[in-house]
């Protein structure tokens, strides 16, 4: 069956002397495995269609109950040229596609595709020093949409107030309450930063301005919190290039 749909590559690699195959995020049908056929040909109907992160219309023969599927053509509205001029921004967007990648279904979630397409124009436009709040935002706001986030509003242990002074526990998924927290082993955040992070597991891109220490401390909290509830230990290379991108 001939379906189209909206589509945006989150992984293409070269397969055999002339094909290739893509990671498509649709719209309609999840992330799907797709071969293009001649794709590797110096000339070709796909021509640079297929870079990461392009955005477009994907023509596909669906079939059930397999996992590889035949690309028809993939007509491009967007390649997103500005994520690739820009370390930071690319650092994020092809963090966001990682975790679409490893852990988004292979059955229609539209709001995945919607979150990555929002995250990726947030980022296209973002004003220069907001960039590393927007990213945070985009990767938080995946790990919720995927069915992850953490608790942020209330504390993850008792469900009461959480106070000025919180702590997050990566283990325990969320955050502490004073009380709940004492003697446990985890990063005390203030008030500020417990709003930053609120805002941006809402995907937010309004989060308050932090400093660029706090914005690290950050970063390594959401690396650390992905790869215990998310990735379970497994690497995962764009988030780690991500963190230590400047």
């Amino acid at each position: 069956m001939l379906v189209s749909t909206p589509a945006i590559v989150l992984h293409s690699f070269p397969y055999g002397e002339t094909s290739k195959i893509a990671r498509l995020s649709t719209r309609d049908h999840g992330v799907q495995s797709v071969i293009a056929k001649g794709a590797a040909r110096p000339k070709n109907r796909f021509g640079a269609g297929l870079q990461l992160l392009s955005e477009g219309v994907a023509h596909f023969y669906l079939k059930a109950h397999r996992d590889l599927h035949t690309l028809s053509a993939f007509d491009v509205t967007e390649q997103h040229a500005a994520l690739a001029a820009d370390l930071r921004r690319y650092a994020s967007a092809v963090a966001v596609a990682e975790l679409i990648l490893r852990f988004s279904p292979a059955e229609p979630r539209p709001e995945v595709y919607e979150m990555l397409r929002a995250a990726l124009d947030h980022l296209v436009h973002a004003d220069a020093r907001r960039v590393p709040q927007v990213g945070l935002a985009a990767l938080w706001r995946t790990v919720a949409i995927l069915g992850f986030a953490p608790s942020v509003e209330v504390c993850v242990r008792c469900g009461g107030p959480l106070g000025a002074r919180a702590r997050f526990s990566v283990d325990g998924g969320g955050l502490l309450c004073p009380g709940c927290g004492a003697g446990v082993k985890a990063g005390e955040l203030g008030p500020l930063d417990q709003q930053a992070l609120a805002a941006f597991v809402a995907g937010a891109t309004d989060a308050p301005d932090l400093a660029a220490d706090h914005l690290a401390a950050h970063r390594r909290l959401l690396v650390r919190f992905v790869q215990r509830h998310v990735a379970e230990d497994r690497d995962l290379h764009a988030l780690t290039f991500w963190e230590t991108a400047p």
